[in-house]
C-alpha cells in the first residue's frame, strides 16, 4: 500500500513539473497548434505602458461626471479657477452662473462658456479653458490576456495602456487583431492592433467605467521568415491570407523575389510551393502555413578577381559562361606577366578538397585513439605517440587547401568555363626554383637549364634523416603535380622548369601499415592542396 501512495505523490510531483510555457492550444475552428514561436506584437506589452499617466487632448471625449476644468477669464472680467463637473453635469462660474456640460465634446467646451459668458458680459471678456483632469474610470480587461481583471485608469488612457496593466495578450492563444470593446453589454469598438505595429494608427477612445475590454481567441497563424525586417508569426484577419498580405506585414526587403510555402494538408501530407513576386497577390495563404522569403536572383555575369603580374583592373565583369581565353583577351599584360603558368583557384574546389581532408583526419583520429596496446608498458609508449598524432591532427584542420585547379598542357584556354568568384593568378616570370621540406637547407635557387632533380636537392644540402625519398613532389606552376621516387635508380626524372616548386615528405611512421599509410596519404594532400609541408 506504502508503495502505491509514493508511486501516485511521484506522479503528482512530474506532472506539477510540466513547463507551462510548452503548453499548447488548438482552437476548434482552427488547424493550426500554437506555441511559443516569437508573435508580432507580443513585444508590444512589457510593462511600458502600464504606469504611464498622461492627459492625452481627445476633442471626441464626452465631459463626464467628476472631471477637472481649468477656466480662466480676462479683460472686463478676470478669473481664473479649476472647476469640478458636479452630480448633475455642471459647472459654476462667478457672475455667469451655472454652466451644463455634461456629455459636452472635449472640443466644444471653449465655445460652449465663451457663449454663456457672452450672454453677460457682451464685450471685453475672453474665455480659455481645458480638461485638466479626466475622471477615474475601472475598466474590465478579459478574455486571452495574461491577468484579467479590473483595472483602473483614466479615462484618457489608452486601450494599449488598460491591456499592459493586464500584462499583455496571451501570445499562444490570444488575438492581436480581434479585439472588443464592449459598453452597456453591446459592442462599442473593434480594434486591430496590427493598424499600431504596422502604421502606427491608435483610436482615441474615451472609456467609461464599466466598459469591457474583450481580447478574443487567435484563429490562423502564419510563420513568416528569410529576406524580410520581421521574421514572426503573423495573424491571419480572416481563415487565409494574400502572399501579398503576409509580404507587407513581414515587411519584404527590396531584394526579395520569390517566396517558399510550407503547408500542412489535413490528409497528413507537406505541400512545398515556390512563387515569384508577381504571383503573390493571387496565392492565399492558411493557418500552419510557413513561408520563407528569398532573394533568388539568376545572374547573367559572373565576377573574377585576377591577382599577380598584370596592368589591369583586379575585378573583371564577364558574361557567364566565359571562357579563360575570354579572361585573357581582356587582360593587360606587362613584360613580367607569365601568361603560360596561368593559375585559377575555385573556392568549390577548396571546399572538395577541405572535406577530402577532413575525412581522412577523422579516420586517423579514430584509428588513433581505437587500437588497443597488448601491455602495460606499450601502452606507456602508445601514449606519447597519441598525443603527437593528435597534436599532428589539430595542425592539419586549420590547413586551409588553395583549390587550384590543374591546368593540363594540352588543354585550350578557351575549353575552361570560369566561375563567379574564381580567382586567376598571373605568375610573374621568373628563373627560380623552390625547394623545400625535409632538405637541409630550404631555399629558392635560380633555374639552370638541363639540371635534374636531384642536383636541386643537392644544392640544398640533400636529404635530411627524416626524407620520404618515395615521396618527392614536383609541383609545376600550373598546379600539376609529379611524384618521384628518389630511392630507385632511374634514367628517367621529372624535368625541372622555372618556377617549379621540389617538396620532399617526411616518413610517416606508425604501429601498423595503415596508419603510415593514412599519415603519408594526409601529408601528400596536404602538400598537393597548399604547397606547404605539414610536419609531424
Amino acid at each position: 500500500m506504502k508503495k502505491i501512495v509514493l508511486m501516485l505523490i511521484s506522479a503528482m510531483f512530474c506532472f506539477a513539473a510540466v513547463d507551462v510555457g510548452a503548453i499548447v492550444h488548438t482552437d476548434e475552428n482552427s488547424s493550426v497548434v500554437l506555441t511559443n514561436k516569437n508573435v508580432f506584437g507580443a513585444h508590444l506589452f512589457n510593462g511600458n505602458f502600464a504606469n504611464v499617466k498622461q492627459h492625452i487632448y481627445n476633442p471626441d471625449y464626452r465631459i463626464n461626471v467628476g472631471d477637472t476644468i481649468l477656466l480662466k477669464m480676462w479683460g472686463a472680467f478676470e478669473f481664473e479657477q479649476s472647476l469640478i463637473v458636479d452630480s448633475q453635469g455642471n459647472i459654476f462660474v462667478p457672475k455667469v452662473g451655472v454652466i451644463k456640460l455634461l456629455g459636452i465634446r472635449n472640443g466644444d467646451i471653449v465655445s460652449i462658456i465663451t457663449q454663456h459668458v457672452k450672454n453677460i458680459f457682451k464685450d471685453n471678456v475672453f474665455v480659455y479653458a481645458d480638461m485638466q483632469t479626466y475622471q477615474n474610470v475601472s475598466v474590465f480587461v478579459t478574455g486571452n490576456v495574461n491577468k484579467p481583471g479590473l483595472y483602473e485608469g483614466l479615462s484618457s488612457d489608452s486601450l494599449i495602456q488598460y491591456l499592459d496593466k493586464a500584462s499583455g495578450i496571451n501570445k499562444q492563444y490570444g488575438s492581436f487583431r480581434k479585439i472588443k470593446i464592449l459598453r452597456n453589454n453591446e459592442l462599442y469598438r473593434q480594434i486591430d492592433l496590427y493598424d499600431f505595429l504596422i502604421d502606427g494608427k491608435m483610436e482615441l477612445i474615451a472609456f467609461k467605467s464599466g466598459d469591457v475590454i474583450l481580447v478574443e481567441s487567435v484563429g490562423a497563424y502564419i510563420d513568416a521568415k528569410g529576406d524580410v525586417l520581421r521574421e514572426f508569426r503573423f495573424e491571419s484577419r480572416r481563415e487565409f491570407m494574400s502572399l501579398q498580405e503576409l509580404a507587407k506585414l513581414a515587411g519584404i526587403k527590396p531584394t526579395t523575389t520569390n517566396a517558399i510555402v510550407k503547408s500542412y494538408k489535413k490528409n497528413n501530407r507537406l505541400s512545398i510551393n515556390s512563387y515569384h513576386e508577381k504571383e503573390f497577390d493571387n496565392v492565399f495563404l492558411r493557418a500552419g502555413d510557413e513561408v520563407e522569403f528569398l532573394p533568388e536572383h539568376l545572374p547573367d555575369e559572373i565576377k573574377i578577381n585576377v591577382i599577380g603580374e598584370h596592368n589591369g583592373l583586379h575585378t573583371v565583369v564577364l558574361k557567364k559562361g566565359s571562357t579563360l581565353q575570354d579572361l585573357k583577351d581582356k587582360i593587360d599584360v606587362n613584360p613580367q606577366s607569365n601568361m603560360e603558368a596561368i593559375q585559377i583557384f575555385r573556392k568549390s574546389v577548396a571546399a572538395v578538397q577541405k572535406n577530402l581532408l577532413d575525412a581522412q583526419l577523422r579516420e586517423l583520429e579514430t584509428l588513433t585513439l581505437t587500437t588497443a596496446s597488448i601491455s602495460p608498458e606499450e601502452a606507456n609508449m602508445r601514449a606519447q605517440e597519441i598525443k603527437a598524432i593528435l597534436e599532428f591532427i589539430e595542425r592539419a584542420r586549420k590547413i586551409e587547401p588553395k583549390g587550384q585547379i590543374t591546368i593540363n598542357e594540352k588543354t585550350a584556354a578557351q575549353s575552361i568555363i570560369l566561375e563567379d568568384g574564381d580567382i586567376i593568378n598571373i605568375p610573374t616570370i621568373n628563373n627560380i626554383v623552390i625547394v623545400q621540406g625535409e632538405v637541409g637547407i630550404p631555399g629558392a635557387f635560380t633555374y639552370i637549364n638541363q639540371q635534374n632533380i636531384n642536383e636541386y636537392i643537392s644544392l640544398a644540402g640533400g636529404f635530411s634523416q627524416r626524407a620520404n625519398k618515395k615521396r618527392v613532389l614536383v609541383i609545376r606552376a600550373s598546379g600539376k603535380a609529379e611524384n618521384y621516387d628518389a630511392s630507385l635508380f632511374s634514367f628517367s626524372k621529372p624535368k625541372v622548369q622555372a618556377g617549379d616548386s621540389i617538396l620532399v615528405l617526411p616518413k610517416a611512421e606508425g604501429k601498423t601499415l595503415q596508419f603510415t599509410n593514412l599519415i603519408t596519404q594526409i601529408l601528400y594532400n596536404v602538400a598537393i592542396a597548399t604547397k606547404v609541408i605539414l610536419d609531424i
